[in-house]
């Protein structure tokens, strides 16, 4: 049976305290953005600071750092050579947004699995670890998984998946990670939350990069996982709300959906 996640349940599981200085909010890394699709790590990583990270860094296609660092002040960013020096700093890494090949994501993923920050699994880096399920096993923290439903048929070996509450705890057992797809969040112990609020309108282009960031970001501030994964869902689909109430249900972009994350979090939390 899940748990419908509502403003009450969250406010009966509170983020972190928010005070103090960027450090002490976390550093997040977004690893992807190849050189054709550098947008979906930008969508990630400003998610990221949105949902309250106090640092944001950016490892992607070296060709693409240099668009990227003038579209994002706010990070540092550098190609995928330095990532032992980002991922050295990271408290949260998000791997996936932006990839566009399985075996380098496979190699981006193997040395990511061996830092001990927490960890988000995004697009095809999900693809990447179909090939080595037990690969984030015995982490300290949970992996969260954020697949969408292609996707989670990949990581299931299914072209259709019948009941995605089944699928997700299926998946949270198989990788040993707490899953979210489509509203549908499991972790490995049974564990189920469902989010009511989503709409069409979320089914566009980067949302699920956004989402995936809004995850990371969370992290990076302390949440534990499968916290994690529930509030960035939810606020995932109360930003799409706020904007389908001012744009109609579909026509938003995922870009916007990330600036009304803050005014989401406010509402949720007062003293955010």
């Amino acid at each position: 049976m899940s748990r419908v996640v509502t403003p009450a349940l969250l406010h009966d599981w509170p983020l972190p305290a928010s005070d103090g200085d960027k450090h002490s909010r976390g550093t997040v890394l977004v690893i992807g953005g190849a050189a054709p699709t550098p947008g979906a790590a930008l969508l990630a990583g400003h998610a990221a600071l949105r949902s309250g990270a106090g640092v944001l860094q950016v490892c992607c296609a070296p060709e693409a750092a240099m668009a990227l660092a003038v579209q994002m002040p706010e990070a540092r960013v550098t190609g995928w050579d330095d990532l032992g020096g980002q991922l050295e700093a990271a408290d949260a890494v998000l791997v996936g947004p932006g990839l566009d090949d399985i075996d380098h994501s496979l190699d981006l993923l193997r040395t990511v699995a061996t830092s001990e920050a927490a960890l988000v699994v995004d697009a095809y880096a999900l693809g990447a670890l179909s090939h080595e399920p037990n690969l984030l096993h015995g982490r300290a923290r949970l992996p969260v998984l954020t697949p969408n439903t292609t996707e989670a048929g990949v990581l299931s070996g299914r072209n259709e998946l019948d009941d995605l509450a089944d699928a997700a705890s299926d998946l949270a057992r198989r990788y040993q990670a707490v899953v979210s797809v489509r509203g549908h969040t499991a972790n490995p112990d049974g564990d189920r939350w469902r989010e009511e609020g989503g709409d069409i309108g979320l089914g566009t282009a980067g949302s699920g990069d956004v989402l995936a960031g809004l995850v990371a970001g969370l992290l990076a501030r302390g949440a534990e996982p499968a916290q994690a994964a529930c509030w960035a869902v939810h606020v995932h689909a109360a930003a799409g709300q706020r904007l389908a109430a001012r744009l109609g249900r579909t026509g938003f972009l995922a870009r916007e959906l990330a600036a009304e994350a803050p005014l989401v979090l406010a509402a949720l939390l007062p003293s955010h």
